[in-house]
Formats: C-alpha cells, structure tokens, sequence
C-alpha cells in the first residue's frame, strides 16, 4: 500500500483528480483518519472535509505509483 497527501481547493480540482484517479487500474481510496471515500468517485469525494489535505491511498506497483504521483503533481501536499 502506497500513500501521498493531495491539497484540493477547487471544484475543477475535484473533477481533475476524479479524472485521473479514474483510469488508474488499481483502487484508490481518499480521506483521513475518521473517513474514506472511493476516489473514482465525485459523490464520495464531496463529501470530505477540504480544510486539511487528504491522504491517497493505493495498492499498485511502484512503477503505477510514480506514474499516479507524477499525474497529480499539482495536488501534492
């Protein structure tokens, strides 16, 4: 299980991360230590609390995940 901490401030950042998160082939799961949500999914990620970042979690290869953390480089924390 790899994990990274995103920052969303926006709607369009939301939609992006969806986007991305996605056509990725491995479940990735955001949130924080109280809640989880399916990060394929607009319903699920709108309703997380956006005044702190948030922790990616995905279960894939090293290889998919410096390609997943290269995709969303601009939402890193």
């Amino acid at each position: 299980m790899h994990q990274f901490d995103i920052c969303v401030r926006s709607f369009r950042q939301i939609q992006d991360f969806v986007a991305l998160a996605m056509v990725q082939p491995f479940e990735v799961l955001v949130g924080n230590e109280q809640k989880q949500v399916n990060g394929k999914s607009f319903i699920g990620m709108f309703t997380l609390d956006y005044t702190r970042p948030l922790q990616v979690h995905v279960n894939c290869s090293e290889e998919q995940f410096g390609h997943f953390c290269k995709a969303a480089n601009e939402l890193l924390a």
